[in-house]
């Protein structure tokens, strides 16, 4: 890896900017379909619940795969495991567009998402050095805040005019992405594999996740962007059923507007993370969690739609804030432990399983016809108790030295 090694010091090397292309296209894509999902779902008369249950079938196939992707991330090029993995969202796409069940054709996009994490995290630390992995996170979360929000906006836009129409132009960024995918410069695996074995895969990944979890920064990364996701994911979805109670507005862009204010937010927290957080001093993103829960909690009485756009860009910062210097912390510890792969995929695992416990749970508050308003400052409490446990076990008994 002579050449790659020689850039290690360069943020903005031809290999990184490959890499944030891919990751732009792919997440653009990603966003889209959610809400042309959305739209589907609505057309064709489904329950209302169903919106959420694409988040169910989504995370599902990360739980099921977690102990394989790891491995393939380490065991291949990651630039190539990337482009597989877009291929396999590219056929989502397409057979949701010729229709069939949103649900299981957005559970295959799953698959594909769930072995295009590991990679694209996992491939930083093989390219920048360890003194500007935060920085290249922010990167990567900047890139991908920009993708989500066009995403969403384009996506809730076609889906009021066609859904068909969505759906089409998502599948074509997924070829899209995975062409740009090609040019990734194609780096030695990091863990080759000397023989592909389940039953030997599955326990490597339980050594993994046993090793991780005895590292305290590691466990603290691994529950904290956990918590952040399944929180972020309910979020989405309880913004579609929040719009029409609470605004009074009937459409499909208006939440994913909405969500394209919270991506706003979680790019300005990144930015002000890269520039002030680093590996010594991560414990600074703690009280940026704590904020969160209580934004999500004052959000949900809002009324009037100037004000809901205002608390929706403060959540997203104290987001942003609170995740780019955790999964620094991850992939560096990872790296030095595992292997980046590996550590991305017990991550995957932990917040697919964080995903269907928070999103089942509003799924079944939904489908119970919990008031939404009531359920969304419910959702608000339950962020703020849960960011409040991983706080003071953080900072007591579970604390660790930065090494």
């Amino acid at each position: 890896m002579p050449i790659l090694d020689k850039h290690k010091s360069e943020l903005f090397s031809t290999a990184m900017l490959a890499v944030l292309s891919a990751q732009f296209l792919s997440a653009a894509a990603d966003n889209a379909l959610l809400f042309a999902a959305i739209g589907l779902i609505k057309s064709n008369g489904f329950p209302d619940y169903f919106e959420s249950m694409l988040q169910e079938f989504f995370a599902g196939a990360f739980i099921l795969l977690a102990p394989f992707v790891g491995p393939l991330a380490d065991a291949y090029a990651k630039g190539r495991v990337m482009l597989v993995a877009n291929a396999i969202k590219f056929l989502g796409a397409g057979a949701m567009f010729l229709g069939l069940h949103p649900l299981l054709a957005y559970g295959i996009v799953g698959l594909g998402a769930a072995a295009y994490s590991p990679a694209k995290y996992g491939i930083l630390s093989e390219l920048v050095a360890p003194e500007k992995l935060v920085q290249a996170n922010g990167l990567m979360e900047g890139s991908t805040i920009v993708a989500i929000l066009l995403g969403a906006l384009l996506g809730g836009w076609l889906s009021d005019i066609s859904v068909h129409w969505a759906l089409g132009t998502v599948a074509a960024l997924y070829a899209v992405a995975a062409l740009a995918n090609l040019r990734i410069p194609k780096i030695p695996a990091a863990h080759p594999l000397e023989k592909f074995n389940v039953f030997a895969i599955v326990r490597d990944f339980w050594r993994a996740l046993i090793q991780l979890f005895r590292n305290p920064d590691a466990r603290f990364a691994v529950l904290g962007t956990s918590l952040f996701w399944g929180s972020g994911s309910t979020l989405r979805f309880m913004l579609v059923a929040w719009v029409p109670v609470a605004l009074a507005i009937d459409n499909n862009h208006t939440a994913a507007n909405l969500n394209g204010v919270v991506a706003i937010g979680i790019a300005l927290g990144a930015a002000l993370a890269a520039r002030w957080v680093n590996l010594q001093s991560v414990n600074r993103a703690l009280i940026a969690g704590l904020l969160l829960g209580l934004g999500v909690w004052v959000f949900a009485g809002a009324s009037n739609l100037y004000l809901a756009i205002a608390l929706l860009v403060v959540i997203g910062a104290c987001g942003g804030f609170y995740v780019v210097p955790l999964n620094a912390l991850l992939q560096e510890r990872g790296h030095e432990t595992v292997g980046s792969g590996h550590a991305i995929a017990v991550q995957n695992f932990s917040e697919g399983i964080a995903m269907l416990t928070l999103v089942g749970a509003f799924t079944a508050a939904r489908k119970a016809e919990f008031h939404v308003i009531a359920l969304a400052q419910g959702f608000g409490i339950v962020i703020l108790v849960l960011m409040g446990m991983l706080t003071v076990a953080r900072l007591t008994r579970w604390s660790g030295t930065i090494k």
